[in-house]
């Protein structure tokens, strides 16, 4: 199981260097079911393998100039406070068993793999219905764009605090579509922003946790060469075709998270 876990690490940095997102969908489930790591370490785990691959597969983009800081920061500064205050004090407040009906436990792990599955399920609908048009740009960026855009970064950190999950899924939708941002540009500045959401989120929670630091950089470097790999793929191939194969993927994945958890 742990070499089929080492070769689904490269596809979580195929993901992030291909379509900008989803690698982070695919690290939770693969570092629970593959590796068998606790749901709540596993959400630890997912920041560091992705905020490291993201932080790798955005110099690409930094160097062609397809990264906006001043985006960054509109999307960034909210999503990272809320992830902190996520990290520090929401999580540690959910009990260890939420509820029992009929001798079935809902566990703290039971819970947060359930809120992961229905954000791969939602994420999943996203990537299966992408819309978004490589000719976004241009306009201005006024104050209630930029509110929505603040306000978005705010969901996408609470849930990256709570699952470890990135969110470029969402992420890159608000930057097309709120702040008008060229799709190439929105992919550069997402993984500018996963990366740093899931680096300090990663960093803020650390003394709580034991962390297996041969096994998590190695899953980190086999992300990066992944992100590299999919970086060069996307020369060739554009990603938004293989975004919506990519969707039905994490949909499956989604059922099947929820299958075993509740009926198995």
């Amino acid at each position: 199981m742990e070499i089929i876990g080492y070769i689904a690490s490269i596809l979580i940095g195929v993901s992030l260097g291909l379509i900008g997102g989803g690698g982070s969908i695919l690290t939770v489930p693969v570092l629970v079911y593959l590796f068998g790591i606790d749901a709540l370490l596993a959400t630890e785990y997912s920041l560091f393998i992705v905020g490291i691959s993201s932080a790798v597969g955005s110099i690409t983009y930094f160097k062609k100039g397809l990264v906006d800081f001043k985006v960054a920061l509109i999307f960034g500064i909210p999503s990272i406070i809320s992830i902190f205050l996520t990290r520090m004090y929401v999580l540690p407040l959910i009990p260890e068993e939420l509820l029992s009906i009929k001798g079935f436990t809902v566990t703290k792990n039971i819970f947060l793999l359930l809120i992961f599955a229905v954000l791969m399920m939602l994420a999943s609908y996203k990537m299966i219905k992408s819309q978004t048009s490589e000719e976004a740009g241009g306009n201005e960026l006024n104050n209630n764009k930029a509110l929505l855009a603040a306000g978005e970064g705010m969901i996408v950190g609470i849930l990256t605090g709570l699952v470890g999950a990135g969110g470029g899924f969402m992420i890159i939708p608000a930057l097309v579509n709120l702040l008008k941002v060229p799709v190439k540009t929105a992919i550069g500045t997402s993984l500018v922003i996963i990366s740093l959401n899931s680096l300090i989120g990663f960093s803020s929670s650390i003394d709580n946790a034991k962390i297996e630091w041969n096994l998590l950089i190695t899953i980190a470097v086999i992300a990066i060469v992944g992100i590299i790999i999919g970086s060069q793929i996307s020369k060739k191939i554009d990603g938004k075709k293989l975004k919506p194969a990519f969707g039905w993927f994490v949909l499956i994945m989604g059922i099947y998270i929820i299958t075993r958890e509740i009926f198995l």
